[in-house]
């Protein structure tokens, strides 16, 4: 993919961000989210060997539980089905935590340690060695490290006059981000009410032609860089065998 794309960010942090992608059409833009959601892998818990479990838990209840934990780990770090061992072992009373799961390999953890697996009482224990594997959203919605994945179309403001004298002035609501004078304005920053920005005014909306705002939050097991520039490398992959099948 040679082409130069325009993006500017609206707002980022590692785990949810919004920003600007100018140049691609609507069918890009969908191609870009469904591979954020379906095409970059993660570790995910796949298997579960129950040591001893006296909670009021069934094995499979823990088991589900321990497979929607987010781990972290360095990006191409792993390949598809490598796996990596967890052990979890607390005794009641207290409270079982993703962070205390203890990895067989430094470079993974749980996205975050405050997760609850379950309660236990006194005289209760929890211990199993878990087996994680790298796999995609394709196969299973816990390895999907996008949680939220959307994109709106950049919408434009103009003024086209004043409202009439006596004319009820009715809440204009929109939602997203809008472009006025070159400026990208959050809808949220005047209410998502267009009345609230342009009081006494009639304006028109429009949506500026192939421009889109993606809104990104990832699960904690990558930053949004990192599943942005994932989805963008797997379209690549699958434009170049597209290519190579073609031409044989």
């Amino acid at each position: 993919m040679s082409a130069a794309y325009d993006v500017a960010f609206i707002d980022r942090d590692d785990r949810d961000a919004r920003f600007l992608v100018r140049g691609i059409t609507p069918a890009f833009a969908n191609g870009i989210r469904r591979a954020m959601v379906a095409d970059v892998p993660t570790l995910s818990v796949d298997t579960v060997r129950v040591v001893e479990n006296s909670s009021v838990m069934f094995d499979e209840q823990i088991g589900h539980r321990l497979g929607m934990v987010p781990l972290s780990a360095p990006p191409n770090e792993f390949e598809p089905d490598d796996s990596v061992t967890l052990g979890l072992d607390v005794s009641g009373p207290d409270t079982a935590y993703s962070g205390d799961l203890v990895s067989s390999d430094s470079v993974v953890e749980p996205a975050e340690d405050n997760v609850p697996i379950i309660e236990l009482k006194e005289d209760q224990r929890l211990e199993v060695e878990a087996e994680a594997v790298l796999d995609t959203g394709k196969s299973h919605a816990k390895h999907q490290g996008g949680v939220a994945v959307g994109y709106r179309h950049l919408q434009k403001v103009e003024v086209v006059g004043d409202r009439e004298e006596f004319a009820d002035e009715e809440p204009n609501i929109l939602r997203g981000v809008i472009e006025e004078d070159g400026e990208l304005i959050p809808t949220e920053e005047f209410d998502n009410d267009l009345t609230n920005r342009y009081p006494g005014k009639e304006v028109t909306v429009e949506d500026v032609p192939n421009a889109f705002v993606f809104h990104v939050e990832t699960d904690g097991s990558l930053t949004v860089e990192e599943l942005v520039t994932a989805a963008v490398d797997s379209l690549e992959t699958r434009a170049n065998e597209l290519k190579e099948a073609v031409q044989l």
